[in-house]
């Protein structure tokens, strides 16, 4: 039998697991790599500008398609520009595999050039992360990676390539199965427990469905929405599971949490039973811990052991896919009597509706409501901020919709490279990015890649001139002492705010777009919304950006003080 070089070998696996698409960057220690990628035909390699914006377009092809992700990067500086991208994927269960470069085995651990234990900087924030010591380990390693990646709750997987290993002869043999000793991820749901729960379904009075992430993950939307449909429970979702059940659907209520509906977080607050799909329960959706769903007995299904009774206590843990155990739920379950509970719940909403006020200038609502109306199919990718709370508010996520951002993190700058990843993954469908001035900044170089791969995306910035959501907690809790927020201060204006005039926007996105090669258009009224939209979806091969002059005194509301309980919602100033 024939040897190969690990690098060859790296390439074949890549065939088997059927990888149609890698991020990647070269350098030193992973040239030999992209030699061999050079001589195949079967994947894809996409050059970004960065890795930071590299493993944020693979995090986006992977959310987007469903695959596992792929980069390739350098050692030293290339593999450690992953720590945050491997974080957002790490904390909204994201299935990524990244290999890294590395110097050669006598060299590591010398401060060689370009030498960094990336394995064990992201040891935290990765599934599972290995140096690759034995040339007859490669394909072993690579097999595990992508199974572990896929696998129980999905994630990101680190494999670190020292350059002798990859250099080295070995078999050609690839596994064709996995066993690891240790990892047996199981998916399977208890009966006994399920059933338990079923049984206080049928008792409440008052029982909410509160469905997270998983639920999208597990590709469970339609299950879940029969599931609604058959009980008769109203849903509430946190910002990720938004999408899990159509939002026009009429039992969905709307997003619980720091910036939800106020019907959602009283309909938390007043259940008597909360039973909870995919979710991990983090401080901003439930305020308060003593206080989160204070008068409800607690049912938890998750894939994840450790993120039942992690932060709130449960009565009925349930360990299992999402989608499968409301595949079985479905099998049991019957119509719950809830019309006297959804008539107090349309009663809230009545009295508080999420709209923002009425103004004749052009608010963030006007925007998502032209892509609601305009787009009956889309991706939509938001970076971090006010802009990604408008659109969880206000957004419609239908069937053929779906909404990707980065949850867990809330990592600003996934926007754009977010929107370049689904795109890629999904060349039939429109993509929409919406990020802020802020946000936009921070990997706007990505814009080359969008023009080069020729993707047709459709950028809106939301430019308030400042750092969003920082500036609305500093007028809210801060006495108005706008500290670091301005994105127009600088030296001219240092020490004479209101004293002198403020400088000019930098940059101007519409010239920027059009020296990439991509195409810019300002909007400054309601009336300029739609026909810019318009515009845009003519594009078949060039990138817009659409800069929307949005004041900066729209801020999200309802909110929560953090430290606050769901019910203590400042609902407007």
């Amino acid at each position: 039998m024939k040897k190969i070089s690990g690098n060859k070998l790296l390439v074949k696996a890549l065939r088997e697991e059927g990888v149609d698409t890698i991020f990647g960057y070269p350098g030193a220690c992973t040239i030999d790599i992209s030699d061999e990628l050079y001589k195949q035909d079967f994947t894809k390699v996409i050059l970004p500008r960065q890795e930071v914006a590299l493993v944020h377009e693979a995090d986006a092809y992977a959310r987007s398609t469903g695959r596992t992700g792929v980069c390739l990067v350098t050692s030293g500086p290339g593999a450690t520009n992953l720590v945050t991208g491997l974080a957002t994927a790490y904390y909204d269960s994201v299935p990524l595999v990244c290999f890294t470069g590395q110097v050669a085995r006598h060299l590591i651990g010398n401060d060689a050039f370009q030498e960094v234990d990336i394995v064990g900087i992201t040891r935290s924030i990765t599934k599972y992360g290995v140096v690759v010591k034995k040339r007859e380990d490669l394909g072993r390693i690579i097999k595990e990676a992508f199974y572990i990646a896929r696998t129980g709750r999905p994630g990101p997987v680190l494999i670190d390539l020292p350059k002798d290993v990859m250099a080295e002869l070995g078999s050609p043999e690839y596994p064709e199965s996995v066993n690891i000793r240790g990892y047996k991820p199981s998916t399977g749901v208890h009966i006994g427990q399920l059933k338990r729960a079923i049984k206080m379904l049928g008792k409440a009075k008052r029982p909410l469905f509160l469905a997270g992430g998983g639920v999208i993950i597990s590709g469970a939307r339609e299950e879940f929405t029969k599931l609604a449909e058959r009980t008769n429970v109203p849903v509430v979702t946190t910002v990720m599971g938004r999408g899990a059940i159509p939002t026009n659907h009429p039992l969905y209520i709307g997003n619980l949490g720091m910036h939800g509906a106020y019907a959602s977080n009283m309909a938390v607050s007043e259940c008597d039973l909360l039973f909870s799909i995919g979710t991990r329960f983090n401080d901003r959706i439930t305020g308060k811990l003593h206080s989160f769903a204070p008068k409800a007995q607690i049912v938890h299904i998750d894939i994840d052991t450790a993120a039942i009774s992690k932060n709130v206590q449960v009565d009925v843990p349930i360990v299992a896919d999402a989608r499968e155990a409301i595949e079985k739920l479905l099998e049991y379950v019957e119509s719950c009597d809830t019309e006297k509970w959804f008539g107090k719940i349309k009663g809230w909403r009545a009295d508080h509706p999420l709209v923002m006020k009425e103004k004749p200038v052009m608010t963030p609502q006007d925007v998502v409501e032209t892509i609601n109306r305009m787009f009956d199919e889309a991706i939509i990718v938001t970076d971090v901020g006010q802009h990604q709370m408008f659109t969880a508010q206000f957004a419609e996520i239908t069937e053929k919709k779906q909404l990707i951002m980065s949850g867990g993190l809330g990592t600003m700058g996934y926007g754009l490279p977010g929107a370049i990843g689904a795109k890629i993954g999904n060349p039939r469908k429109t993509v929409i990015s919406i990020s802020g001035d802020g946000g936009m900044q921070m990997n706007i170089q990505e814009l080359a890649t969008a023009v080069l791969e020729e993707l047709p995306i459709i950028s809106c910035v939301f430019n308030n001139n400042n750092l969003g959501m920082v500036r609305q907690w500093q007028k809210l809790f801060y006495g108005k002492r706008y500290s670091m927020t301005c994105l127009r201060s600088g030296a001219a204006c240092r020490g004479k705010c209101g004293e002198v005039p403020c400088p000019e926007y930098t940059p101007d996105f519409v010239k920027l777009a059009e020296s990439y090669g991509a195409r810019g258009i300002r909007i400054t009224k309601k009336e300029e919304i739609e026909p810019a939209f318009a515009e845009a979806m003519k594009s078949e091969k060039i990138p817009y950006i659409l800069e929307f002059d949005i004041d900066p005194e729209d801020l999200v509301y309802p909110m929560i003080k953090p430290g606050g309980t769901l019910e203590e919602m400042i609902m407007d100033c």
